[in-house]
């Protein structure tokens, strides 16, 4: 997907994100919080590593996502410790920060997830 489409979409308050189920291989969609930069989208699970979604990605980085009511397919993957991880926690806690909480801790301490080759 041209990057200027998913910018397009950045402005969304949330998106849904669909992995395959490690165990069932069904979809499974969670409604989630997310930030674009450069052509990916960006997570934080608040659950980390425990978290279904998480562990989904680790056993198959095949996903999509609804953003708008538009489809994107891509490729999922942890990105603790990586280049990218504390851009991933500065986007999100800056874009969400009108929430009215503190999301300090939770952008600290959840694990960051980059999807890429969307389209």
């Amino acid at each position: 997907m041209p990057e200027t489409t998913l910018d397009a979409l950045a402005s969304a308050r949330l998106c849904y994100l669909e992995t395959v189920g490690r165990v069932s291989g069904r979809p499974h969609e969670i409604e989630i919080w997310f930030a674009v930069h450069a052509g990916a989208l960006y997570f934080l699970a608040g659950g980390g590593e425990r978290a279904d979604w998480v562990r989904n990605i680790r056993a198959n980085p095949a996903v999509r996502v609804r953003i708008n009511g538009q489809w994107l397919h891509g490729s999922g993957r942890i990105i603790t410790g990586e280049a990218d991880d504390p851009l991933a926690r500065r986007l999100l806690q800056e874009k969400y920060a009108s929430s009215g909480e503190d999301l300090t801790e939770w952008a600290r301490v959840s694990t960051p997830v980059r999807v890429d080759r969307l389209g």
